[in-house]
């Protein structure tokens, strides 16, 4: 088998890892897995822009979380990736990938949640952004990005599985025969990147009712956590220690928590909101950043609301009010609003 060709359920197809080259130096290849990641990112960001004013998110102050939190996420992900990958680092050169014709690979998407999860916050406190509303729109991106992303891992003939034992159900390549032998393995990218779009499905669903500031976040862990245990099961590259699958172990301790979790906030809501004492779980979160961020998206909507009104062409004297006219219901003062 060409090393390019890849058999997937019967369809076969060839793949080139390189995307195109630019003539710097002696070449500097891009690709195809770099730009399948950067589209998982862009989607995310602009889903992310899309819906801040929706989870009472500024958008610019957003951004400027997102652009503190990506690069050091980076660096969590390829540092998880080095701790648990059982090679021996050659220095710092190493770790950036200078000199090295695979350049910065070698990464791991648990790194980079748990990077973005620890710094993001801090971020959010810098910006006057509420971490847990942030941390709620940033689930849904994530989950975006980790679907598309995983087809990079395709590219690449990463991230399958054991032998399937069936005769069209999997994929082979010639990456697959020389670590594997012959015969079609799992492909666990696919696995993991429906089930990321189905999540991402029930999030957003979820996001437009969700009951308090958090909820989709723990919904994110617990329903990534759930597939994630399974499908690490019959992964063959995973990160272990001693006999333990890292990302199985972590995924279904992730999982078992924020089932926990979703449930004693939901009860606890539940019982305040009987008696009409209590309206929020998380009441007392961050009041001042969340007035700010909420007066800024309303002097935003209201800059918009004059830009267009100094459009309109302005008469000189207000036109007399008819004796009959009704006055508007309530509807129609919404549907003007709107």
């Amino acid at each position: 088998m060409n090393s390019m060709d890849v058999v997937i359920f019967g369809i076969k197809l060839k793949l080139r890892p390189i995307a195109f080259t630019i003539p710097i130096g002696g070449g500097w290849h891009v690709y195809w897995y770099g730009i399948i990641i950067a589209l998982g990112f862009l989607l995310a960001v602009i889903y992310a822009v899309k819906n801040a004013a929706r989870f009472n998110i500024n958008t610019d102050r957003m951004l400027d979380v997102t652009l503190i939190t990506t690069p050091l996420a980076i660096l969590c992900a390829r540092s998880y990736y080095l701790i648990f990958d059982g090679e021996p680092l050659g220095g710092i050169s190493e770790f950036f990938g200078f000199g090295n014709s695979q350049g910065f690979s070698g990464l791991a998407i648990y790194g980079g949640v748990i990077g973005a999860f620890v710094i993001g916050p801090i971020a959010c406190k810098l910006r006057k952004v509420s971490i847990r509303n942030m941390v709620d729109l940033a689930s849904i991106g994530f989950i975006i990005g980790q679907c598309v992303g995983r087809w990079g891992n395709f590219v690449n003939q990463e991230a399958y599985g054991t032998f399937t034992h069936s005769s069209w159900w999997g994929m082979q390549s010639a990456r697959t025969i020389s670590e594997m032998g012959e015969g079609l393995v799992h492909p666990c990218f696919l696995y993991e990147s429906l089930w990321c779009l189905a999540g991402f499905f029930i999030l957003h669903r979820f996001s437009k009712k969700r009951k308090f500031a958090g909820q989709i976040f723990l919904m994110y862990c617990a329903w990534y956590g759930f597939g994630r245990t399974f499908i690490e099961l019959l992964r063959t590259d995973s990160l272990m220690i001693g006999n333990i699958r890292v990302s199985c172990l972590l995924s279904l301790l992730i999982c078992i928590t924020a089932i926990i979790l979703l449930y004693v906030f939901g009860r606890n809501q539940k019982e305040h909101a009987a008696d009409g004492s209590y309206n929020e779980i998380f009441e007392t979160e961050e009041p001042e950043e969340a007035e700010a961020e909420k007066a800024e998206i309303t002097e935003s909507e209201s800059a918009d609301d004059n830009a267009e009104g100094e459009e309109a062409p302005q008469s000189e004297t207000a036109q007399p009010q008819p004796e009959n006219a009704q006055p508007e219901n309530e509807n129609d003062k919404e549907n003007k609003d709107d």
